[in-house]
């Protein structure tokens, strides 16, 4: 059930309904105790402009996934986290609001199935563009040196019967630029960045907090991705106009001004009794 957890958070698409309710249960269901309230979860789904019906579909889908469960509590229907997605979640935190760090040094991972396997092969080549990974060749992939536990994790699930080498803390050498402009999507990764800059740039936060609660949440869906397909890239490598440095600038600040007063609303409207003054 972890497998499933942590590659549905990797490879789902943002702005659909139910990537908007693992956005609310990633950011939002930890703090108010790990439980909500069946109703209130469709309420908060409301305040995001999904349909009941719809958002009812979603809370299913991720049980399925294993991200929540049914667990009613004092005879109220509601959904608590799976204790297997934790550990999905915390590596998702650390990727969506650590620092972000320039890579200095590169890990290169080396792969070869048999063509019984190709199934796996295809599904490594997934997960590795899914964490940041860029393609220098078919079986030869590159990622900032940071992302290293994080590659040799990934060749452990999947590799198999791949013959496999990682080879760690590599020193660029030559015009890096012209590298990654081969082994990333530069302009595909300007464009998310661009349109996280103009859908908030200019939103200035809400005086109600379930509009509070909306706006952090619809931007949170959008830059979670970023940092998987910006993954400290080098700005000295990069274009002088590389707008990285604003959209992580501009979500500090939306961080700042929104996230706690998502969470009180959140605690209000579906958390138990006791998270409202938590979440305080």
């Amino acid at each position: 059930m972890t497998e499933v957890a942590a590659r549905d958070d990797l490879e789902a698409s943002t702005g659909s309904a139910t990537a908007l309710l693992r956005t609310v249960v990633g950011s939002i269901l930890r703090p108010i105790g790990g439980w909500m309230s069946a109703a209130g979860a469709v309420r908060l789904m409301s305040d995001l402009g999904v349909p009941a019906a719809t958002a009812r579909s979603s809370l299913a889908r991720l049980c399925s996934r294993g991200v929540l469960r049914r667990e009613p509590r004092d005879g109220v229907a509601g959904y608590a986290l799976e204790p297997a997605a934790v550990p999905m979640l915390e590596r998702g935190d650390d990727r969506i609001f650590g620092d972000r760090v320039e890579a200095t040094a590169w890990s290169l991972l080396s792969f070869s199935f048999p063509e019984r396997s190709r199934g796996s092969r295809d599904r490594l080549r997934r997960r590795l563009s899914a964490l940041g990974c860029g393609t220098v060749a078919d079986g030869l992939w590159i990622a900032p040196a940071a992302l290293e536990d994080e590659l040799a994790a990934t060749a452990h699930d999947i590799a198999g019967e791949a013959d496999v080498v990682l080879f760690a803390d590599a020193a660029p050498r030559g015009d890096l630029g012209a590298g990654l402009a081969r082994w990333y999507d530069l302009e595909g990764i300007r464009r998310t960045h661009d349109a996280f800059l103009a859908r908030f740039g200019a939103q200035a936060a809400p005086d109600d907090d379930a509009q509070a609660f909306a706006l952090w949440i619809r931007a949170l869906d959008e830059w979670r991705v970023i940092p998987y397909r910006d993954p400290g890239l080098p700005s000295e490598a990069l274009p002088a106009d590389w707008p990285g440095a604003d959209s992580a600038a501009l979500f500090r600040r939306l961080r700042s001004d929104l996230e706690d007063r998502a969470a009180v609303h959140a605690a209000a409207v579906a958390g138990p009794a006791r998270s409202v003054a938590a979440a305080r």
